[in-house]
């Protein structure tokens, strides 16, 4: 099923989990038994990302058809245009129809490891609004999923530009928008009033990642450019030297956001989980979705 069609059909909000591709066959088993036990979560579908630097293509469009043919949930892949020609595109999106996969998380991907700004590769694409663009162009029946940065990409100048970016991302033929992690709800409801403002009429699914790990979420907003509250943070520092209450407090704060959020009217509900069940099953269950 194509996720466009999900949404505004009444009933739970659309829920989905995001896994990212392990390096090792030990590390794919350990990940598809997360996903099985997260599956008791119903969840409309689950997406699974490329490595860095677009390694372990093969591994993500493996997961993505074993996960929906095997455990019957609904899948995305992610789509990036790091070190892809177009005629890789092209035969990578044959590939995932083939599968019966149908729907793609277009992206620019970041730069391999070592190198410090995105160069596209000869024949290769150096946006992601080229990428929807090529598929569209190309006509494959593929529903088509994209970023968005409540707080701007760390490389746009400004919330400005990064939402003009956004603009001509969305006219290329985006389905969806799936935003960035984001730990202030003011953020996101400010985002969405920007973005309707400029015309972009998709849905705008908020990503949500429960912290588990202080140091961890440190390293991930300082790589993404989103910002830890002030509450937030202060309620960590309080607990930094206890594993299990560092966990408890990330999942009280997600659950909190939820609330906010799906009484806001958000169209669905993405959880980053770092292939890891316990916390977002505990924030699902708290929720009573």
């Amino acid at each position: 099923m194509k996720i466009a069609e999900m949404f505004g059909r009444g009933g739970p909000p659309v829920v989905s989990f995001e896994f990212f591709p392990p390096k090792t066959d030990e590390g794919v088993e350990t990940l598809y038994q997360t996903a099985g036990a997260l599956r008791a979560c119903r969840p409309s579908f689950v997406s699974v990302t490329y490595g860095a630097g677009g390694s372990t293509r093969d591994r993500t469009l493996d997961l993505v058809t074993r996960i929906k043919r095997e455990l019957g949930i609904e899948t995305m892949a992610h789509l990036t245009c790091v070190g892809s020609t177009r005629a890789q595109i092209r035969e990578i999106c044959k590939r995932l129809i083939d599968a019966g996969i149908e729907n793609v998380l277009a992206l620019r991907g970041d730069p391999p490891q070592g190198q410090a700004e995105f160069v596209a590769v000869d024949g290769g694409f150096t946006h992601a609004s080229e990428l929807v663009r090529f598929i569209r162009d190309e006509g494959f029946p593929l529903c088509v999923g994209a970023a968005c940065y409540p707080e701007k990409h760390v490389e746009s100048k400004d919330l400005a530009s990064d939402l003009e970016n956004l603009v001509v991302k969305v006219r290329g033929g985006v389905d969806f928008l799936i935003t960035q992690l984001f730990f202030d709800n003011a953020d996101y409801f400010a985002f969405v009033r920007r973005a309707r403002g400029k015309g972009i009429d998709v849905p705008i699914v908020p990503g949500l990642m429960p912290v588990t790990n202080v140091a961890q979420v440190h390293r991930f907003t300082s790589m993404c450019g989103a910002r830890v509250p002030q509450e937030l943070q202060r309620r960590l520092d309080i607990v930094k030297d206890d594993a299990g209450a560092v966990v408890a407090t990330g999942v009280t704060w997600t659950v909190q956001q939820c609330t906010d959020l799906l009484g806001g009217g958000v169209p669905g509900l993405h959880f980053y989980t770092l292939n890891k069940s316990s916390a977002t099953l505990a924030v699902h269950a708290a929720l009573g979705l």
